[in-house]
């Protein structure tokens, strides 16, 4: 029966590869969809990227062992700062302002919203670097469920997983990603919630469970009763940190971003705005609100030796086949819609900003195609390699470098961005700035981490810094360095004043 789940899963997601070859055969259809996708498969696009195995069984158990039910407080984040505000603050200026300069990744827009080619060189480079390592991680968190649900060996995990991404992601482009995130995002809303009612269940139901949460003491972390069921946890200024990056970094993250750049018209943004809203708040709350009763498993758990990926395994380890199967589906399409997303960003951005900006100046929208195509399984080739270099040696440096990924890239890419939306004023030399802090900044926590501040030597604390910091560092240095050329900067920001009719029921006339 699970097998049988998984072999019609796989054929569903390549047949959707094939079926949407007509959407992709030019760049803008392959990369953007033709900037015609619909509100609702945006919207599944954007959550299904933004979630994968990493938060379900990584970060949901990890933090939900730290800080106990009050890791419900990411998913919230998730919710209000990733989706709600990413979609109010980003989605319209973005979508407007990325069709003006025609720009189908961010480096190319970096590149023409501030004249600098060696701007867009040096986006290409920074998104190359961190996304491979970021993309690699997707396969973490899923070797424990499959050898619990089917007792085979990790490795054919991998392998199956990057060669059917590679499959329907070539064929089919961001169209056939598009709505295969449409389904997948079905089974992980569905299959959440399942889970959590199943696992609560087991212990007893949900007010039985937060009573024995209640009763869990850890003298190492606390000698404060009932803390690990409380409103806060036990650390909420760590946990602020995990809410910051794991909410506000999808604002800088190009594979996030690049959703608005195709969606189709207004009312779909305002449609995309509640149904992303909506598909956080379930997924990612149910993620960390299931993670925070971790505890309750702790004569089952043993973190010394099998790490805090151990946690939700050993949560879903007791439960039927039938549920398992959906577990593990579930994980499996949180992992590849996450996958497909990043594969298309990486193997765009390499080609249209740094190939076609270096070596080949010269390539046709037919050759420029062909590279997209083939840098996706390069990528797909190259992660897999890495996850299984990691699984086989349990190389620790990979590991690590994982884990600055999104520091580095939001921390990079996010004031810029943002600033570049709205701020007229706003720097090619600030951009500079912001890229190099935020890269240097992760890659110098990963190799001296004892040197940093004691709160910053987490990764994730150190990511959330270089966020905000950027938002400061950008503004300061547009004031001190060389204004931009006021006259192509108000043509840029007039896209933004097109006149446009919409019905009454949009906008009432005078």
């Amino acid at each position: 029966m699970k097998l049988l789940l998984l072999v019609v899963y796989f054929a569903v997601l390549v047949g959707i590869g094939f079926y949407c070859r007509r959407h992709a055969t030019d760049v803008n259809g392959f990369v953007l969809g033709g900037r015609s996708v619909g509100p609702w498969l945006t919207a599944f696009a954007y959550g299904t990227s933004y979630f994968s195995a990493v938060v379900f069984v990584g970060y949901a158990g990890q933090f939900g062992w730290k800080y106990g039910i009050a890791a419900t407080w990411a998913g919230i984040g998730n919710a209000i700062i990733g989706s709600l505000m990413a979609w109010a603050i980003l989605g319209r200026r973005t979508r407007i302002m990325t069709q003006h300069l025609d720009s189908a990744t961010m480096p190319t827009f970096f590149g023409k919203r501030f004249e600098s080619r060696s701007l867009k060189i040096g986006a290409s480079v920074i998104i190359f670097v961190f996304l491979i390592p970021y993309t690699a991680s997707l396969y973490n968190g899923l070797s424990r469920l499959f050898g619990m649900a089917f007792n085979i060996d990790y490795s054919v995990c991998i392998i199956l997983m990057a060669v059917l991404t590679c499959i329907y992601v070539t064929v089919g482009g961001y169209m056939a990603t598009a709505i295969n995130d449409f389904i997948q995002g079905i089974i992980m809303l569905f299959g959440i919630v399942v889970v959590i009612a199943a696992v609560l269940s087991s212990k007893g139901g949900l007010m039985t469970a937060l009573d024995g949460l209640a009763r869990v003491t850890d003298t190492a972390v606390t000698d404060t009763p009932g803390i690990f069921a409380s409103f806060l946890g036990p650390d909420p200024v760590n946990l602020l940190g995990v809410v910051i990056l794991t909410s506000l970094g999808t604002w800088g993250l190009p594979q996030m971003v690049q959703k608005f750049y195709a969606i189709t018209d207004e009312s779909a943004i305002k449609k995309g705005t509640i149904i992303s809203t909506l598909f956080a708040l379930v997924v990612a709350g149910g993620c960390y609100f299931l993670g925070g009763f971790g505890r309750l498993f702790s004569d089952q758990i043993d973190i010394e030796a099998n790490g805090f990926d151990s946690v939700i395994p050993t949560m879903l380890s007791n439960l039927s086949p039938i549920l398992i199967a959906l577990v593990v589906v579930l994980v499996l399409s949180a992992s590849m819609s996450t996958l497909s997303s990043l594969v298309i960003t990486s193997s765009s951005t390499l080609t249209l900003d740094f190939i076609k900006e270096t070596v080949g100046k010269k390539m046709d929208n037919k050759q420029q195609l062909l590279w997209i195509r083939f840098l996706i399984i390069v990528f797909v080739a190259i992660s897999a390699i890495i996850a299984l270099i990691q699984y086989k040696s349990n190389v620790t440096f990979i590991a690590q470098l994982m884990g600055i990924s999104w520091g580095a890239l939001a921390g990079a890419f996010l004031a810029p961005f943002l600033y570049s939306l709205y701020w007229k004023k706003t720097t090619k030399a600030s951009c500079w700035v912001c890229f190099l802090f935020g890269s240097i900044l992760m890659i110098a926590n990963m190799v001296v981490r004892p040197a940093f501040p004691v709160l910053l030597q987490s990764p994730i604390n150190c990511g959330a810094f270089a966020m905000l910091a950027g938002l400061v560092i950008v503004p300061v240095v547009s004031w001190l360095t060389r204004k931009p050329d006021e006259a192509y900067v108000e043509e840029i920001f007039d896209c933004y004043n097109k006149e446009t009719t919409v019905p009454q029921k949009t906008a009432l006339g005078k």
